[in-house]
């Protein structure tokens, strides 16, 4: 058992509490600053050529990830520790689940970010024209990458700085269109119902398709809950916050610009939001002002997700199911795992501007979007199972009506997010999980190991202060 204690004594010496936990502010911006990413800044062209049918799927997407977050606010109450999905998930169905959980949300953060920096290079060049080459668009991705993982190595104080400050920036000229731009509203901008023109159940189902992943990142205060101030209460408030914050900007922001930019303009637009500006107060400084807007937002998705890629292996690590180093924290930061998680982003991004092909970078971004979609299903059918399984008194019995059917609700939210993936997404997806099996093989292989032998030498040093105390109760 010596190992184990070991191991245990240095795992507490770094997650002892610290006075510079999130409040419930910084932790809603985490979720909110998580939600929104780059992807807003071109929605409202993405869903335009199904009609205004696609505010309809908006809402009812809206409605399951608000089941989702109250699902993690409930299952923080039940155990408001670091790692949130995975914890849970562990908890209920063991720890195959658990690890098969922080796996695919570790695998899920540090793709997208890599994903989220080559995106940032797009509005860089719209700030910055002039500069479009291979090493320098390499330059500014790992840019983008770096400075955010510095902030998480500063300690949870910056990292909650960095998302206060990157959320507000990107929330108010977001806000300022959504907001403005409908007192510049015209009905005959809008295309029809159900332009697609087949039925208006396929054109819903479409619409949500591309709309499902707009809401990735209502899990961040439960990943997180260990450095959040007060867990059981603030937990699923921020999660809430976070995720109706984001649906304002997402819903008011759509309609604003399917109200401003003509239907026919809006299907072919690159920059949606821009030209929305544009046709609100002519000119061209309306381009600049959305690419600065995207460029803030995306830095503030990245600082948040790099913190999200150190915290599930970070959690795993303490039950021994990942790597031990992961289990290093200083500052409230799970470093080992920022760090990991960082170069395994360069290393991606690298490989995609230097390959001269985007087919595996294109492979996996694929496997995060089912990849994302693993932790959710299992948090949610955890807490059918404490609801179920005669452990009510862990979820507070007097909401036992409403927590099942917010589970349920959370469970078929997860369960649409697996179908609106696609089939090449969950292929591509389950050969990834499946692979961390063998992950799971060895590490369990080495617990196991360390196990006996520390077994065997308990069973020595038994066998040798035996004839010792023998020896002297003779004397």
């Amino acid at each position: 058992m010596g190992a184990l204690y070991t191991f245990c004594d240095h795992v507490l010496m770094h997650d002892q509490p610290h006075p510079r936990r999130f409040g419930l502010p910084t932790a809603t911006a985490l979720v909110m600053g998580n939600i929104i990413g780059g992807g807003i800044f071109l929605l409202p062209a993405s869903v335009a050529p199904f009609g205004t049918l696609s505010l309809l799927a908006f809402g009812i997407l809206t409605l399951g990830a608000i089941a989702l977050a109250l699902v993690f606010g409930r299952l923080a109450e039940r155990d408001p520790s670091t790692g949130g999905p995975y914890v849970h998930a562990r908890a209920a169905f063991g720890d195959f689940a658990g690890f098969l959980s922080a796996w695919s949300y570790w695998t899920m953060t540090w793709v997208s970010n890599a994903a989220l920096a080559v995106a940032a290079v797009g509005y860089v060049h719209v700030l910055l024209p002039g500069h479009d080459s291979k090493g320098a668009n390499l330059a500014v991705a790992l840019l983008a990458l770096w400075l955010p993982a510095l902030a998480n190595l500063a300690g949870t104080r910056w990292v909650g700085a960095v998302q206060l400050v990157s959320t507000v920036l990107k929330f108010i000229p977001l806000l300022f269109v959504a907001v403005v731009g409908l007192f510049f509203f015209d009905p005959h901008n809008l295309g029809s119902f159900n332009e697609g023109g087949g039925s208006a159940l396929g054109g819903l189902s479409a619409a949500a398709a591309i709309l499902l992943y707009s809401y990735v990142g209502v899990e961040s205060a439960s990943m997180s809950a260990g450095e959040v101030r007060d867990p059981e209460r603030n937990v699923g408030r921020a999660s809430v916050l976070g995720t109706v914050g984001a649906a304002v900007v997402y819903l008011l922001g759509t309609v604003s610009v399917f109200g401003t930019v003509a239907h026919r303009d809006l299907v072919d637009s690159t920059a949606p939001f821009s030209d929305a500006v544009d046709a609100m107060f002519g000119g061209g400084w309306g381009g600049t002002l959305i690419a600065l807007a995207a460029v803030v937002s995306i830095v503030g998705a990245l600082n948040g997700w790099t913190l999200m890629s150190a915290q599930a292996p970070y959690a795993a690590a303490r039950d021994g199911l990942f790597p031990a180093a992961f289990a290093t924290k200083r500052r409230g930061v799970p470093t080992f795992g920022v760090i990991v998680g960082v170069l395994l982003a360069s290393l991606l991004t690298v490989v995609n501007y230097t390959s001269g092909s985007s087919g595996l970078f294109e492979i996996l971004v694929l496997i995060t979007t089912f990849s994302a979609t693993v932790p959710y299903l299992l948090a949610s059918g955890a807490q059918l199972y404490f609801l179920l399984s005669g452990r009510r008194e862990e979820v507070r019995t007097g909401r036992f009506v409403r927590d099942l059917v917010l589970a349920l609700a959370g469970f078929g939210f997860s369960f649409w997010l697996v179908a609106g993936a696609g089939y090449a997404a969950v292929y591509q997806g389950v050969l990834f999980l499946f692979a961390g099996v063998l992950v799971y093989v060895w590490m369990a292989a080495r617990r196991t190991s360390r196990a006996g032998a520390d077994d065997i030498t308990e069973a020595a040093d038994v066998t040798a202060v035996g004839p010792a105390v023998a020896a002297d109760s003779t004397a």
